[in-house]
């Protein structure tokens, strides 16, 4: 066990020199290090612990959209959804590095589809079996979608187009299409990456913000929280008059570990494929293609980062710790594809990427999945010693700048402080003075690349904001050899990311500083590569 001022994991030295703090949050998701900013943007002394790495569980399995979830219209949820699409076109705004517009095609194979189901799962919350929605039906979720979100016309307006059209715009299209509808939402090509951006801010801040990922919270009294580092087992007690757990779908097993049994969460399944198919990439034509099965559920398929990502499902799970992608789930996506785009062949080998992750959504019974609220809610808990526990259910990735301000504004109550600064329009980590034309790019990077070459140095620009120049400035020390197996990434760049990013696994590299799991890049000698790196460099 350790006392304040001794650790013997240097790593975790500034978290055992003082093991008290104003707040501790539990939890390293996307929302939690959102509300740990926000916090942190205020000078409030806050610790943030995660159990795995960062933005490793349920935030690492999204379907990399930032949207305003149409079909959340005909569960009633207007007021997520306006929300939804405000803190969209803030990101487009705010992380423009890393968050883009996002061209979106509905094929609609029927025209009144859908009416008479929507206002009975408006109505009772469970419309039966979920129906397939017609052109009629979208009509009107477009028209409020055009309503809440074109961000003051910088957004151009949805379009309907019929068979003809839309044959024309997408030939490898089901002629039994019948309609098209077009409009816009938001992409995010690397989630991993923008948390990072946050979580890096939030420690820019000061000495009052701290963060350590690979550190579990396994008991709670009235001396504290019991901390354990999950690589070394080393345990510490941490004191915080208000602990929020931001667990996501692993809330209630966090409140069963601190002694706090609870059962809030009632999470569904996503699962999603990477397919490596030139034909689909380029069938898609730089476009989300947003479409349904006839039972109502949702697929999506859309070009990234040279793949064509798939995905996804909504089943019910109640263990996060379970959750993988199965084969039954690769056939339905095959499946629906094929029946989008019929013309074109799909193999089981051109998979290079599949995962899966729970939602963490409230537990709601026998309701359907797809009308569980994605909404969220704080419920607090009185310890009775002075200590406060908060617990976070749901939220998602689009609205997580909405739920910390909100936290957190929740949190600076309790504590007896007034909020000084806004968010709603502060730059996020490489987002801050990127260059919004090709003419100020090319500026940025003429003015930066140093040693490297134009080409290298767009390259680190788009990966990294303008928190390339930092890199830049590694590779001039470090040299930017490109890896042997895996030529679009360089050692200099790893051992760079090691050292900035708190990596305390190869995987931490892999699959979340990087894009080489997700692309299909990690060979079995890429992964070797990347271990000895690893290794010299943490030495």
């Amino acid at each position: 066990m350790s006392s304040a001022n001794e650790s013997s994991t240097p790593r975790l030295s500034h978290i055992a020199q003082d093991l008290t703090a104003d707040v501790l949050i539990i939890g390293g998701g996307i929302n939690g290090i959102s509300t740990f900013r926000e916090l942190a943007l205020e000078g409030v002394k806050v610790v943030l612990v995660e159990k795995n790495d960062y933005c490793s569980g349920a935030s690492a399995a999204s379907s990399h959209m930032i949207h305003g979830g149409i079909r959340y219209l005909e569960n009633g949820e207007i007021r997520l959804v306006r929300e939804s699409l405000l803190e969209r076109n803030r990101l487009l705004s705010n992380a423009p590095h890393y968050v883009k517009p996002l061209p979106t095609t509905i094929p609609i194979f029927s025209t009144f589809s859908g009416l008479l189901s929507a206002p009975r799962k408006l109505l009772f919350q469970n419309g039966g079996a979920p129906k397939e929605r017609g052109a009629l039906l979208i009509k009107i979720g477009l028209m409020l979608y055009d309503t809440f979100g074109r961000n003051n016309g910088r957004l151009p307006r949805h379009e309907f187009f019929g068979k003809k059209k839309t044959l024309a715009a997408l030939p490898h299209m089901n002629p039994e299409v019948k309609y098209s509808a077009h409009y816009y939402d938001a992409a995010i090509e690397s989630p991993e990456r923008l948390a990072m951006d946050l979580l890096r801010d939030s420690l820019a801040t000061g000495t009052h913000a701290r963060a350590a990922n690979y550190v579990e919270a396994i008991g709670m009294n009235s001396g504290g929280v019991q901390l354990r580092d999950t690589i070394s087992g080393e345990t510490m007690w941490f004191t915080a008059p208000v602990v929020l757990n931001a667990s996501g779908p692993w809330v209630d097993k966090t409140n069963s570990a601190l002694g706090t049994p609870s059962r809030f969460m009632g999470g569904t399944k996503g699962s999603h494929i990477v397919l490596d198919n030139k034909e689909l990439f380029e069938a898609c034509d730089g476009r989300e293609i947003f479409f349904e099965n006839n039972d109502g559920r949702i697929v999506l398929m859309y070009p990234l980062l040279g793949r064509v990502l798939v995905g996804t499902t909504d089943i019910p799970n109640s263990d996060p710790d379970e959750a993988e992608c199965t084969e039954e789930e690769v056939n339905y996506f095959f499946d629906l594809a094929s029946h989008v785009f019929p013309n074109i062949t799909l193999k089981k080998s051109q998979i290079v990427y599949q995962y899966s992750g729970v939602r963490p959504l409230p537990a709601a019974g026998d309701l359907n999945p797809g009308v569980i609220s994605r909404d969220y809610r704080i419920v607090k808990e009185d310890m009775g010693d002075g200590t406060y526990l908060w617990s976070l259910i749901g939220g998602k990735w689009t609205t997580f700048r909405a739920l910390g301000e909100h936290w957190a504004n929740e949190v600076l109550t309790h504590l007896g402080l007034k909020r000084s600064r806004s968010t709603e329009k502060l730059a996020i980590g490489g987002g801050l003075n990127y260059p919004s034309n090709a003419a100020e790019q090319q500026e940025w990077i003429a003015q930066h690349k140093k040693s490297l070459s134009s080409a290298r140095t767009e390259q680190l620009l788009n990966r990294y904001g303008t928190f390339a120049e930092e890199i830049i400035d590694d590779l001039e020390t470090l040299g930017d050899e490109p890896l042997a197996h895996a030529a679009h990434y360089s050692r200099g760049e790893i051992i760079s990311l090691i050292q900035r990013e708190q990596v305390a696994t190869v995987s931490d590299i892999t699959h979340r500083r990087t894009d080489l799991a997700f692309t299909g890049a990690l060979s079995d000698q890429c992964l070797e590569e990347i271990e000895l790196i690893f290794r010299d460099t943490t030495a």
